[in-house]
């Protein structure tokens, strides 16, 4: 058995390589949006021309991250969503709301004070961690059936 996993979310922490570097071995494929703020910001104007309005800046931009977004979780066979502790991140629970209405199996990351806040959200996921390393064993428990030392 193999995996596609789309990691989905806050972009100011390492998360993602924590959970890639954990996973080495196991047969993971990742993917994940443009982690690059800045250019994810700014794409649209780079490629399409400047706007005068910053919605219309903001507006081209989400829709070009959007391809690479939707595609992303539309192959994804687990899709992880972190939420962080410093931002709101509304685009992250746009993702996991997609990624429940496609069916996708859903694997929520957040810290505790976030708990209330995300309740539905959580309701939605097969699995709520607090940390990348209980998703790295999560992800190696569906693929092997080991479990942690």
């Amino acid at each position: 058995m193999s995996l596609k996993v789309y990691l989905s979310g806050e972009i100011h922490t390492d998360w993602r390589e924590q959970i890639v570097n954990g996973s080495e071995g196991l047969a993971i494929e990742f993917a994940s949006p443009i982690t690059d703020h800045a250019a994810s910001d700014d794409c649209g104007v780079q490629i399409l021309g400047d706007e005068s309005s910053k919605f219309w800046h903001d507006h081209k931009g989400a829709k070009l991250n959007a391809i690479r977004t939707r595609k992303g979780i539309e192959d994804a066979d687990v899709v992880v969503v972190r939420f962080g502790e410093k931002y709101k991140q509304w685009n992250a629970a746009f993702d996991a709301g997609y990624a429940a209405a496609l069916g996708k199996s859903l694997i929520v990351l957040h810290g505790p004070d976030h708990q209330h806040a995300l309740k539905e959200v959580d309701a939605a996921a097969l699995v709520v961690a607090e940390q990348p390393k209980q998703v790295v064993e999560a992800l190696r428990y569906v693929l092997t059936g080991a479990l942690p030392d």
